[in-house]
């Protein structure tokens, strides 16, 4: 740990007031020796993992983190703030921060070194000797764990009065009570990154188990990975706490029994509550569903979410693992189409001729491994679908449903249907009670089969013919789109591209879009470089405006513009979300106006794409290139000249000086927390 932490990674007078400037001094400090590279994309980094939920803790503790591939090496720097810094605690502003920087590919032992920190923050000595602190030397050593520790006296010794007889000295036999089984519950924690709030919610549940008199074991699913609980710890368990924020793996370990599921801070900010919960549900006799409740969705999904959510869910759940399908096999392809020309589809498969010095058989090699590739996407769509519904009995019956999706040419239609139906038939078939002595072989041979038996009937014979006939009308249609239709398709996914800027509505256009690349024709090549190109926009805007009229944005914000061209030329939407965020009535209906205008003009020169991502980096692979590039600066002069001149709109305040030397922007524009 002392190479993690050194005198010159502590300031003891940190003097910003908000956790961006926080973040800021402490990160200049990783800078100047040499442990960050790149300050401004360390930075992006940091608020990238804020903005997933925020870092501070009760008891005036922050600890913005983050791993990054700006750093590098595992580094802690700390402040302690006079005037306090709100980091989003529930009892008010942080004076001890520490900013954890973990490279992007961090090694277990730093990762544990690292977890041990947030265990120690949940030690009040601790804190409170960091508090008192007169030096950075002795403060680092204290957070290094090398200040001598002050050593608890030892009890003194009875004391026996000398006449006492010998025999006093010996007790008198007693009866040994039998010890009372204590209530036992197992725990699991998490956060995205795996860090900290993982490891501090581990603690502070353990220490509120001891003075509860319960027996609390943890299983910290961080960045380093996780050891699974013993399956006796599990199985003797009376209750089971979830405190996390990404998916528990391996959930239905812990199916069956009294469980309270919650977010990871809850963990660290009410634990006895938690404790108590568990216990009450248990004396109800209150237990998890023991197949049901495991699901991907469930375990992402907060209490209360509608059908259509969790739809919305599932529905992305098979887009998200369809899409490296589609960007490996769209991008081979493409390249095939680069290096042999347009007639390359008409080559001989290459098991029958292949010459290693000519460019026509690499060609024709990208071609048919792209095509395979491209062969994959509706099975892949529908099993994971129905895994998003019903965990891995659905995986099954989803790719054999999305296989006869594609043997009765219902295409991506069909992928989607067979998917919701996979899904839905397993969790039907979950929910019959079958005898105990049947249960192990449920999973492996009774789901898949009379799961796979429903689907394929359906899909063959009853849905598949009419959703083949849809899906037709479908590409017949984005196949014969020209003129007037084009640019009006193009200005709707380009204002549902930037209206949520990576939200519902985005992956919405964003879905159709590569659901479109499953059956490529002239049409859906030219949706998909419509929506790349609107979503490139917002962040290139907001870059432009920023060094255009500077003074218009705060420091925090001119400086998530130099970050917002790397992203935008990345199509990275979300880059222009902390613009939204601050002012969203000026910043979405100027990027909405943008992104219409790319989405209108690239439809009207009718670029085309393979590729389902890239930005600028795949446009050697772009029908029109120079066209696709001009409708992306147009819509991005657009949106950075809309969103300057309703800024510059705003009525006039007088000029306050902003902490650490920032300029406040002129104008007092609606502004929402993020």
């Amino acid at each position: 740990m002392s190479r993690m932490i050194t005198a010159d990674l502590v300031d003891l007078d940190l003097s910003a007031d908000t956790k961006e400037a926080a973040a800021r001094s402490l990160a200049e400090r990783m800078v100047a020796l040499g442990r960050v590279t790149d300050l401004d994309g360390f930075l992006a980094d940091v608020a990238a993992r804020e903005a997933q939920m925020p870092t501070g803790l009760d008891g005036g503790i922050g600890i913005p983190h983050c791993r990054s591939a700006h750093v590098t090496e595992p580094t802690l720097a700390f402040g302690r703030s006079t005037e306090g810094v709100d980091f989003g605690a529930p009892d008010g502003p942080a004076d001890l921060i520490f900013l954890i920087a973990a490279p992007a590919g961090a090694d277990d032992a730093h990762l544990t070194i690292l977890s041990s920190l947030a265990r120690q923050l949940m030690n009040e000595d601790f804190t409170t000797a960091l508090r008192s602190a007169t030096s950075p030397t002795g403060a680092a050593a204290l957070i290094a764990g090398e200040e001598a520790r002050e050593e608890v006296p030892a009890e003194a010794p009875v004391e026996v009065p000398a006449e006492a007889p010998v025999e006093a000295l010996v007790e008198a036999p007693v009866e040994t009570p039998v010890p009372e089984v204590p209530f036992r519950i197992v725990a699991v924690t998490s956060c995205p990154t795996g860090i900290a709030h993982t490891y501090m919610a581990a603690e502070s549940l353990e220490k509120a188990g001891r003075a509860a008199g319960v027996e609390v074991v943890v299983e910290t699913q961080g960045s380093a990975g996780f050891t699974r609980l013993d399956p006796a710890v599990v199985a003797a368990a009376d209750g089971v706490i979830f405190a996390h924020d990404v998916p528990v793996r391996e959930k239905e370990r812990f199916a069956g029994k009294a469980t309270v599921d919650v977010g990871v801070k809850a963990g660290i900010n009410r634990p006895a509550e938690l404790i108590a919960e568990v216990r009450e549900k248990a004396a109800r006799g209150e237990v998890s569903a023991p197949a049901t409740a495991a699901t991907p969705v469930d375990k992402a999904g907060e209490p209360g979410e509608g059908y259509g959510t969790k739809l919305r869910k599932w529905l992305m759940s098979g887009v998200s693992y369809m899409v490296p399908f589609v960007a490996a096999g769209g991008l081979l392809i493409a390249l095939g189409f680069a290096i042999g020309g347009w007639d390359i589809d008409k080559a001989p498969s290459v098991t029958e001729h292949f010459a290693w010095g000519q460019a026509d058989s690499w060609a024709a090699l990208m071609f048919q491994i792209g095509g395979l590739a491209f062969s994959f996407l509706v099975p892949v769509l529908a099993g994971y679908i129905s895994y998003g519904m019903a965990d891995r009995p659905g995986l099954v019956p989803g790719f054999v449903g999305g296989a006869i999706a594609l043997t009765v040419n219902a295409g991506f239609l069909g992928g989607l249907v067979a998917g919701l139906l996979a899904g839905g038939t397993v969790l039907a078939i979950q929910r019959v009670r079958i005898p105990a002595v049947l249960r192990g072989i449920m999973p492996v041979v009774v789901i898949p089969l009379l799961s796979s038996i429903v689907v394929g009937f359906l899909m063959f014979l009853v849905v598949g013919k009419p959703i083949a006939s849809l899906q037709k009308a479908l590409t017949d249609w984005l196949s014969g789109l020209s003129g007037a239709n084009a640019v009006i398709l193009g200005v709707i996914l380009g204002l549902m591209m930037c209206f949520d800027l990576g939200g519902p509505v985005n992956k919405v256009a964003y879905a159709f879009a590569v659901g479109g690349l499953a059956n490529p024709n002239e049409g859906s090549l030219k949706v998909m470089a419509a929506v790349m190109a609107a979503g490139m926009v917002p962040p290139l805007a907001m870059a432009l405006a920023t060094a255009v009229r500077g003074r218009l944005f705060t420091r925090t914000e001119r400086e998530n513009g130099k970050a917002a061209w790397v992203l935008g030329a990345s199509f990275i939407s979300e880059g222009a979300i902390p613009f939204a965020a601050a002012d969203p009535l000026r910043v979405i209906p100027a990027a909405m106006a943008g992104g219409a205008v790319t989405g209108a003009l690239s439809m009207a020169f009718e670029c085309t794409l393979r590729a389902p991502h890239g930005g600028l980096f795949v446009i050697p692979l772009i029908g029109n290139p120079f066209l696709y590039l001009l409708a992306i600066m147009a819509g991005t002069v657009v949106s950075a000249g809309l969103v300057i001149l309703l800024k510059g709109l705003r009525k006039p305040a007088p000029e306050t000086a902003a902490p650490d030397g920032e300029q406040a922007p002129s104008g007092t524009g609606v502004a929402v927390a993020a």
